[in-house]
């Protein structure tokens, strides 16, 4: 089995890339960058605002997952399909990497506490999701 030109970022890449380091070594970095900042854009923003946002997202999402359908090897025949495409994992990491820091930045949230435990478990789904597309074991909706 052939592996991808560039692997797939670990959870830590994408975490710092979220935050504003590292993300322009990668495509998947880049867009989880752009994802974050459009969620924490999003946060403070009225309804009318967001529907554009939200397009930029969906713009996003569908690059990550270009980029994903093209650099992964063809998975194994029994490979079971995972829910969502990796694209629309990245922005629930950037959503919940927004909203984690939100709440840091109000020390009163009582939302605090949940908002980095989703943020942490949703990372080792990421972790385990990229481990198991890279051996062939599982496959993304619509993927080779």
């Amino acid at each position: 089995m052939t592996m991808p030109c560039e692997p797939l970022p670990t959870k830590y890449e994408v975490l710092h890339a979220c935050r504003g380091v590292g993300f322009d070594r990668h495509p998947i970095l880049r867009a989880a960058h752009t994802l974050t900042e459009l969620h924490e854009r999003r946060l403070g923003a009225g309804c009318a605002a967001t529907a554009e946002m939200d397009r930029e997202r969906a713009l996003r999402v569908a690059e990550i997952d270009r980029w994903v359908t093209a650099s992964l090897p063809p998975a194994h025949g029994a490979a079971h399909v995972h829910t969502e495409t990796l694209g629309a994992v990245v922005d629930r990491l950037a959503q919940f990497t927004a909203a984690a820091f939100a709440a840091l930045a109000n020390s009163t949230d009582w939302r605090l506490g949940d908002a980095w435990e989703r943020l942490a478990e949703l990372a080792v789904g990421y972790e385990d999701l990229i481990t198991e597309l890279q051996s062939g074991r599982r496959r993304l909706p619509g993927g080779p």
